[in-house]
């Protein structure tokens, strides 16, 4: 009779799960064979259960083994089915005696010597195991935090085969060591609500740059894509990398589904928890598409799914491939993105605020007397970026040319602390009035029937609107997309309705359309 164990598969940002069933046939040649569509470091577990086996003093097997992975019609990708595997074949050969195997899942990659080693996307599979009604889960200790942070399901963190083989026979009590390290963590490490958000960038380092401040407050209020123009070392990479620090804290939520595509992709680092902070990605021009959007042989989330509920920052805007930006679109659009491949397709969420900074033209220093362009080569130079990239970034704002010698003279700037306290204050005022809709936390993920609802102008503010539209040829999205600002706008100062100063404040955040206007191209 077969013996079978639980364990976890990863698909995408989710999991599902696994069986895996052992058994010996005797008589034939010793080896062992892991069937159920298998990759190569599942295929390569055999390897590491016999050497294992030997190290730990057990005995390996002399017929054949055979090892399936249920169900056996989706494709099972990585090592850490060895504990798993290695228990199982362990009952199955009557080496060991294990009070109870029903009610565990099993997650670990083995080491040569019998130790277990961490493994990535722990918090998914786990997620998984408690809604699968599993009562506890035996795993690597590193990933001991991130599997803490799921509630509803006992954690057993094992460093050895060893250790986990003591564990299910009643020799070793896990749990007693699991609340120490569980107290010592919590006393070490903030929780994701805590007050204290300690970082070393702050918005008081910036000087001179009031008006853009402001634009760059409404934006993180109300979740919109900014773009930045100016010369070079104005200012705007700094700028950009303050911006996690004015907005709101991550929910509990949040920070789950933040941690989970970090998982999946390897990069919390070992014996972390959730992240507590939100995500600030910043690729170079020359990130390729897959790269970008995610993808590889097994689609793993690219920069604008590890972006999700964080900043997608990408300097030099007009460097990056036509392409690279273009695939952009359907993600600022949908907040997440699809990625088929021949293993698959995997959805991934990616609902990110998007920041971007140029040059204001090939040479950067567009208007000032440096400048040698011809508004061909600004036009050209404005034109790598397409209409629909532009219509979805909601603020298009000019950074002002700062002089080091006046700035030694200026007080320092607005602290983030007290930047995000307006932030904030606007965010529940959105969560209150989106309590009853679904997916909709702040004003930029309004749909049509809400602009329509909750974004209604009077009479001189839709003149006001339609002059500005009759003279830059705004399109309905760009329309949608000042409507939804003006209603942060009023949000900040907690106006029940659009004013005219809320109109006119959101048109003076489209600097790039009235720069582009005053221009001529050369036929």
């Amino acid at each position: 009779m077969a013996i079978s164990v639980k364990s976890m598969a990863v698909s995408g940002v989710d999991a599902f799960m696994v069986e895996i069933e052992a058994s010996t046939i005797r008589g034939q040649q010793q080896m062992i064979s892991i069937i159920g569509l298998p990759d190569q470091a599942v295929k390569e577990a055999g390897e590491r259960i016999q050497a294992a086996i030997g190290s730990c003093g057990y005995d390996i097997p002399k017929d054949k083994v055979i090892i399936s992975l249920a169900p056996g019609d989706r494709k099972k990708r990585g090592s850490h089915f060895d504990l798993g595997m290695i228990l199982a074949l362990l009952y199955q050969t009557d080496q060991i005696a294990p009070n109870d195997l029903v009610n565990y899942a099993f997650i670990g990659e083995l080491s040569l010597d019998g130790r277990i080693r961490p493994c990535n996307g722990v918090l998914s599979m786990v997620t998984e195991a408690q809604r699968y009604g599993v009562k506890a889960v035996v795993l690597p200790y590193e990933n001991m935090q991130e599997a803490a942070s799921v509630s509803g399901i006992q954690v057993f963190p094992v460093k050895s085969l060893s250790d986990a083989i003591r564990f299910l026979e009643g020799k070793l009590d896990l749990s007693v060591l699991y609340e120490q390290e569980d107290a010592k963590a919590n006393g070490d490490v903030d929780s994701f609500n805590s007050d204290s958000y300690a970082r070393e960038l702050d918005f008081s380092d910036v000087k001179g740059q009031d008006e853009l401040i402001e634009a760059i407050v409404l934006g993180a209020a109300g979740g919109h894509n900014i773009l930045m123009i100016g010369e070079p070392g104005c200012g705007k990479t700094m700028i950009a990398q303050r911006i996690p620090t004015i907005l709101p804290r991550m929910t509990e939520k949040e920070s789950l589904e933040a941690t989970k595509i970090h998982s999946i992709a390897g990069l919390l680092e070992s014996g972390s928890g959730l992240l507590t902070q939100r995500p600030f990605r910043a690729p170079h021009h020359n990130v390729s598409l897959n790269a970008m959007i995610g993808g590889g042989s097994y689609a793993q989330p690219g920069e604008v799914s590890l972006a999700h509920n964080g900043v997608l920052f990408l300097d030099e805007l007009a460097e990056f491939s036509r392409s690279t930006l273009d695939a952009l679109r359907q993600p600022m659009e949908d907040k997440r993105v699809t990625i088929s491949r021949v293993n698959g397709t995997h959805s991934y969420p990616a609902n990110f605020m998007f920041v971007a900074a140029m040059n204001p033209c090939p040479c950067g220093y567009y208007p000032g007397k440096r400048c040698r362009c011809t508004d061909y080569e600004i036009i050209h130079y404005r034109g790598k970026i397409s209409g629909p990239i532009l219509e979805r970034i909601d603020i298009q704002k000019s950074v002002a040319h700062v002089d080091y010698f006046d700035l030694n003279y200026k007080k320092h700037g607005r602290s983030s602390a007290d930047l995000r306290k307006r932030v904030e204050k606007a965010r529940r005022v959105q969560q209150k009035r989106f309590i009853n809709e679904k997916d909709i936390s702040c004003n930029a993920q309004m749909t049509t029937a809400m602009i329509q609802k909750y974004c209604k102008l009077d009479d001189e503010c839709t003149q006001i609107l339609k002059k500005a539209s009759e003279k830059y040829g705004y399109s309905a999205r760009v329309i949608h997309k000042l409507l939804r600002m003006a209603r942060t706008s009023a949000d900040l100062d907690e106006a029940e309705n659009i004013r005219r100063e809320d109109v006119i404040r959101v048109l003076g955040c489209r600097d790039l359309d009235v720069s582009s206007s005053q221009m001529y191209t050369i036929s």
